[in-house]
């Protein structure tokens, strides 16, 4: 595939002016000999760094950072395909590219050595004060035998937890849980001490879908991991621990008391909050931003706490549960270096550029644009955002945000930033507390490794999980358990394990 034809992908979302070969940027005259970078992005909308004040926006970046950015985007609803295609011709990518995620395709693009190894750059804390500072259990997750082939985009990684309806709680007298024990009691107390007071058996304990989100939290709990875990120096599948079968039947208990409503399997996950919303269960496992949404539709429905009905009814976010909980992945989306920066002063030139987009002057202006144009800074010093519902004159920034690696500060620890609810602010205190208990999962840059994955990863994925479902309801036995596992085995699982455990060990040696 030639230049021409990922052009063509592009031709749609910028104008013909921005269009030249990835590298080909002297032919404008400047003032100053800046270092010329490119960067290929995704894009939310169809003509993204355009429209009115632009040109102001492109001069403040290129001001701040000391470098002249040559931007490209690609709509997100055809990026993945459009990356495939791009990830073929090694010699036209642009310097810099955004990645959604590590795909297979993306890994082995990294093993024909396609992107720099940015191990030693951002070791350098003087050059790059920002970017040095990305959490190495999340860069861990990008390493491609042994290379760290991107910068994560940071997120939280202490996302999941446990949290209950307040109110309930402390009209039973039940203290926050701690343990897998105080959650069995709560959600026995909720399912048979009318928690809601109304005299009927009409509660139950536990929110739960066909999501599978809940029952890999709880998993967390019993100390089998987090999807896979390390046993004896070797990576293996959280399935193949005790921990793992003393977590199922955690959940198999629950089940077999009704502590659970006994359809669960089949509910859609659009019911989940619901549950909670709706008055018939009392505690939720998930996304403790979900909890805190559940929070808001409690005074926005006007349902009031059981205990004073001058308040509005809340939850309670928890976090882990003995000691534990899930990890979320750490990132959204990854910044790679292609080989298409030549020489080691190409590449720190666009580590350079990352670098001081993330500083709070560039984040602020990659995220909400103009000062008194897209947003206003009000008498408190909160930011508000004014171009909400206004794509027209956002589109002078819009696209910018995927060039924050949000390193070493994510956005709402800059200032200004926009007000948000009390509600809003104790529940970024439990995920910023909750990521010390948050277990990550040490296999997931080797499974994008594996070509065994790749090709049947859907298929085992779902072998276990139907498994895991189904010997809770009942529908197995322990031996039949073991039997899906022996079938898993054989049917690719075997050749998994085999690839992740080698590429493991590459990178401990």
């Amino acid at each position: 595939m030639q230049k021409s034809v990922i052009k063509t992908a592009l031709i749609s979302l910028l104008p013909l002016s921005l269009f030249s070969c990835w590298n080909n940027f002297g032919s404008q005259t400047q003032e100053k000999k800046l270092p010329e970078i490119s960067i290929l992005l995704s894009s939310d909308t169809a003509s993204p760094l355009s429209g009115a004040r632009v040109n102001e926006v492109k001069q403040a970046i290129r001001a701040y950072t000391q470098t002249d950015a040559e931007f490209f985007f690609i709509t997100r609803d055809i990026y993945d395909h459009q990356i495939a295609e791009v990830l073929e011709n090694p010699a036209d990518m642009p310097m810099i590219m955004y990645f959604p995620k590590l795909s297979y395709d993306v890994a082995d693009a990294a093993k024909n050595g396609a992107f720099w190894d940015l191990s030693d750059f951002l070791s350098d804390t003087e050059k790059f004060p920002n970017l040095s500072k990305i959490k190495h259990s999340v860069a861990q997750s990008l390493s491609v035998e042994g290379s760290l082939i991107g910068i994560p985009r940071a997120e939280d990684i202490g996302l999941y937890g446990l949290s209950y309806r307040k109110d309930w709680a402390e009209k039973l007298g039940l203290e926050e849980p701690k343990t897998a024990e105080d959650v069995y009691n709560m959600l026995y107390e909720f399912t048979n001490s009318d928690p809601d007071g109304n005299g009927k058996n009409d509660t139950y304990g536990l929110s739960l879908s066909k999501d599978e989100l809940p029952l890999d939290i709880i998993q967390s709990w019993f100390g089998c991991g987090n999807g896979w875990i390390e046993v004896n120096g070797a990576l293996a599948p959280v399935h193949q621990t005790q921990e793992y079968l003393s977590a199922l039947n955690f959940i198999k208990q629950l089940n077999y008391e009704h502590l659970i409503i006994s359809d669960w399997p089949n509910r859609s996950s659009t019911t989940w909050k619901n549950q909670i919303i709706d008055g018939r269960a009392g505690v939720f496992i998930g996304k403790l931003d979900d909890a805190r949404q559940i929070s808001d539709q409690f005074a926005t429905k006007n349902i009031r706490s059981v205990v004073d009905y001058k308040k509005y009814a809340e939850m309670v976010l928890v976090g882990a549960i003995n000691g534990k909980t899930s990890a979320d992945i750490g990132y959204d989306g990854f910044i790679a270096i292609t080989h298409t920066a030549k020489t080691r002063a190409q590449v720190e030139a666009c580590l350079h550029f990352l670098d001081k987009m993330n500083d709070p002057e560039m984040m602020i202006l990659a995220t909400y644009g103009i000062k008194d144009f897209n947003y206003l800074i009000d008498d408190e010093g909160f930011l508000l955002d004014i171009d909400v519902g206004n794509p027209e004159i956002a589109k002078c920034y819009s696209g910018l945000s995927k060039t924050l690696t949000y390193t070493p500060n994510l956005l709402r620890q800059i200032t200004p930033r926009m007000k948000i609810s009390e509600r809003e602010i104790e529940e970024e205190k439990v995920i910023t507390r909750n990521a010390q208990y948050a277990v990550m999962n040490p296999a997931s840059a080797y499974l994008a490794s594996s070509n065994t994955y790749a090709k049947y990863h859907i298929e085992l994925d779902r072998m276990i999980d139907v498994a895991r479902t189904q010997y809770i309801i009942g529908e197995l036995s322990e031996s039949m358990l073991s039997a899906e596992y022996n079938r898993w085995y054989e049917r690719g699982g075997k050749d998994v394990i085999a690839e992740v455990n080698s590429l493991y060990k590459v990178r401990k040696h």
